[in-house]
């Protein structure tokens, strides 16, 4: 509900702005230690991504209610919104974009966690598991820059807006697709921000959809194993809808001016 997520606004707004606040049964403040601010602001940036590969990668719905918060906190306090895109980007390289390579002296294991693999005891997470975390990240990633909280003054821009979507985007066009990896991102980010992108950028847009379907998607199918066409099957059929339709659809779970009235 819009009032339940107005509360959790101003909790976390009242903690980082110095007010003592209720949890647990205790009132807490950022002014009890020296470091107490600095090490708030880490731990509810670290929090946010977290949110992005459980809550999100489950829930896909759910990214739009964390963004808006997030991008909320972000304009009044710009040092959580520089800290969660560092954790975002060693969580998640692909929301540089970057495919790290390897490095002559890294481990396998080691260079398996700079591209997001989590290893635990030398073993691997499982490769449906590893997509479904990159894939919250990245949605996540999408809903915020095109999020502004309700409440704000709105007078400066967006602390990270959808410019930032568009050299994403760009950036990851210039890229050599992964097999995988790379139709799924793309796919993922134009279903929550395409129709945010068209908006603003119109007819550039759609020039970069008919380059993803006329060069882009060759590309990734040259790299693409029989068993890895689901998720570049399902981008094709969405870029070819929506340039078909000359129309991008709402993504689901967008937040409506009715969703603040609950």
């Amino acid at each position: 509900a819009g009032s339940k997520l107005r509360e959790v606004f101003d909790k976390i707004n009242n903690l980082l702005s110095g007010k003592a606040v209720q949890t647990e049964g205790q009132a807490v403040s950022v002014t009890q230690h020296p470091q107490g601010l600095e090490f708030v602001y880490y731990k509810l940036a670290e929090k946010f991504v977290k949110h992005g590969e459980g809550e999100v990668s489950f829930h896909r719905d759910s990214a739009f209610p964390i963004a808006v918060v997030l991008s909320g906190i972000w304009e009044l306090h710009p040092r959580v919104g520089d800290i969660f895109l560092a954790h975002l980007h060693k969580k998640c390289p692909y929301a540089v974009p970057f495919y790290p390579a390897r490095k002559e002296g890294t481990s396998m294991e080691e260079y398996q966690r700079m591209l997001g693999y989590e290893v635990h005891d030398s073993k691997v997470e499982e490769q449906d598991h590893f997509l479904k975390r990159m894939s919250g990240m990245i949605r996540l990633y999408a809903a915020i820059i095109q999020l502004r909280w309700p409440y704000g003054n709105k007078q400066g821009a967006h602390p990270h807006g959808l410019s930032y979507g568009w050299r994403w985007l760009a950036q990851m066009l210039n890229l050599e697709p992964l097999a995988d990896v790379t139709a799924m991102l793309l796919l993922d980010f134009l279903e929550v921000c395409g129709s945010a992108l068209v908006k603003q950028y119109g007819i550039q847009f759609w020039k970069t959809m008919f380059f993803i379907q006329k060069s882009y998607i060759p590309r990734i199918e040259a790299v693409t194993s029989a068993g890895q066409m689901g998720c570049l099957s399902r981008l094709k059929s969405f870029v070819q809808k929506c340039l078909q339709e000359k129309e991008i659809p709402l993504p689901k779970g967008i937040l409506t001016p009715s969703f603040w009235r609950t």
